[in-house]
Formats: structure tokens, sequence, C-alpha cells
């Protein structure tokens, strides 16, 4: 399987993740109402055999429901999975201690001594501040409860201060997990990729298929569009009109490479190089389509293509 590295103690990483914020989310994703407990671990089980055997989840999805999910999943395979989870900074966590609790309920619910990664969700200051959050996650790194330190959402400048002070613990920031698809490639712009790739930072990219923007679920004749996105302009009918140009050509690409308009739209994150797409899946088919997308490799010309389509979103 291809994997790729990242910075801090040879930790290996397969090219896609399974993202894990619907498992046990009511509130946004209606955990319970279409979906429950029986689809998300068939779509835990269908992504270890597809090779997707890292999953990113946090202690707010579901108000730790996701946590105490994977928990109870990992028990039920033998195969190595890796588990990535998340910090929220929360205005009255204001000192080390916070940090070293909420990681404490983060295993507990995992039921796991040990993470791959910890992440902070959000790039919040308030009372904690940057320097006192980053030594507290460098301590948990020394005390071995945590493998490798990331961050999420973090600006281009935010990532390199982060960097920095955990540098002063010979500690390499490995991640930053930030939104990024065909659809919305601001960090190309921002400067969050370029330095990325000057620290040697892997992105993990969220949202890789814009919401479902990009899994043909949502056309302009087939609207079955529900909950939040409905407030959502992109969701519109002329919001999906613009997008149909790309929506073609990787239908296209589909055709080509024998894969679907996902796994053509997921290779192309991966096809930008230290970048691992974690699309999330509800259930067993989600998982083995995103899987779909590793193992093979668009052409520079198809990347090139889809990147000039896409220039305009």
């Amino acid at each position: 399987m291809e994997t790729n590295q990242l910075s801090v103690r040879n930790i290996h990483l397969p090219t896609l993740g399974i993202g894990t914020w619907a498992w046990g989310d009511s509130l946004f994703w209606g955990y319970g109402s279409d979906y429950g407990e029986k689809d998300v671990q068939n779509a835990f089980d269908a992504a270890i055999a597809g090779g997707a055997t890292f999953f990113d989840t946090a202690e707010v999805y579901g108000l730790g429901e996701s946590e105490k999910l994977l928990g109870k999943f990992l028990k039920q395979t033998t195969q190595p999975v890796q588990i990535a989870t998340k910090y929220f900074p929360l205005p009255w966590r204001f000192n080390s201690d916070a940090l070293a609790d909420a990681l404490t309920a983060s295993l507990k619910r995992l039921d796991v001594e040990q993470v791959a990664l910890y992440q902070v969700h959000m790039p919040f200051d308030f009372f904690m501040g940057q320097p006192t959050l980053m030594k507290a996650l460098a301590e948990e790194v020394k005390r071995g409860r945590i493998l490798t330190v990331g961050v999420s959402n973090y600006s281009a400048s935010q990532m390199q201060q982060a960097y920095d002070l955990l540098a002063k613990y010979d500690v390499t920031l490995a991640v930053n997990q930030v939104r990024y698809s065909l659809l919305t490639r601001q960090i190309e712009r921002n400067g969050i990729l370029e330095t990325a790739r000057q620290l040697g930072v892997t992105i993990l990219a969220y949202s890789p298929l814009a919401q479902g923007l990009l899994t043909e679920k949502y056309t302009r004749n087939n609207q079955q569009v529900t909950g939040a996105r409905k407030l959502d302009p992109k969701f519109s009918e002329s919001g999906l009109k613009k997008i149909d140009p790309l929506i073609t050509q990787l239908q296209k690409l589909g055709e080509k490479y024998q894969k679907t308009t996902v796994q053509v739209a997921l290779n192309w994150l991966m096809a930008q190089g230290n970048v691992i797409p974690i699309p999330g899946a509800k259930n067993a088919r989600q998982a083995q389509e995103n899987t779909g997308a590793m193992g093979w490799t668009l052409s520079d010309e198809d990347v090139e293509a889809l990147r000039l389509l896409s220039d305009k979103y």
C-alpha cells in the first residue's frame, strides 16, 4: 500500500483516511435517523479492508460519541489502525492541565493508551495562549500518550508559529488539517500549502468532496438537498449549474480510468503531494468508494486539466 510519511517518528499513514464527524453526530448529520451504529461499523470494516486504516475524529464529534464508536470498533479488529483525534481550545481551558485532562477523556472514550496524532481543532488563544498550548502538547509526546502533534484550521503564520514553538521542545509539527478540494483551493493562494511544504507539514484535507458537491449526488436535475445544505447557495440550482463543466470532466476521467467521479476527485488531491484526503463515510458503500481512490495515479496532464478547470471556483 502506498503511504505518506509524517514528520515525526517515522509514522506511516495510508494515502487516504476516513473522517468520522458523522459518526454519532445527530445534530448536523442526522445520526440515528437514516443511518446508525451498524452502518458506521460497516464503514469502518470496509475502510480497513480497502487499506484506509487511518481514522480522524475529535472530542466534539457527536459530543464524544464518535470516539466511543471508534473505541468499540477497534476492539473488533486485529488490523493495525491509527487514530487521530482533536482538542478543542474552549475559553475556560486556560492552563496546560486542561489539555492533559481532555486527552485523558479522549483516550478513555477510545479505550486506548496512545493515539498516533493529536491535533488542536481551532487556532483559538483565549486565556491559555499558543506557547502554553504547544508546551502541553510537547509534554504529552514525551509522556508517550501521543506520537505526533498536529493543528487544524491554522493559517500559514499560525502554522509557522506552532512549528517554531514545538521545535523548542524537539517536537516537529506533523499536520495541518484544513478544508481542501477541487472546489475549495484557498490554501493554494493564502500561503498554507506553500508553508506546509517548506516545513514538511502534511496537509490533511477535510471536506475533500466539498460536502458532496463532487459526488454526483447533487445535480440540477436531481436535487436531493436536505438539512443545512439547503442554506448553502452552492447547492442551489444556479450553484449546481456553475460546477457542471467540472463534474462533466470528472465523469470523463472516471470513464478513462474506470473510476468514479469521487475517486478521481480524491486522487487529484493525492496528486498534489503530501496531501492526505479524509472523506467521511456513513456506510460500507461510501467507504469502499473512497478507498477506490487509492493505488493508482492520474496523469500529470489530467491533474493539470482539472486544476485549470477548477481555477474559477
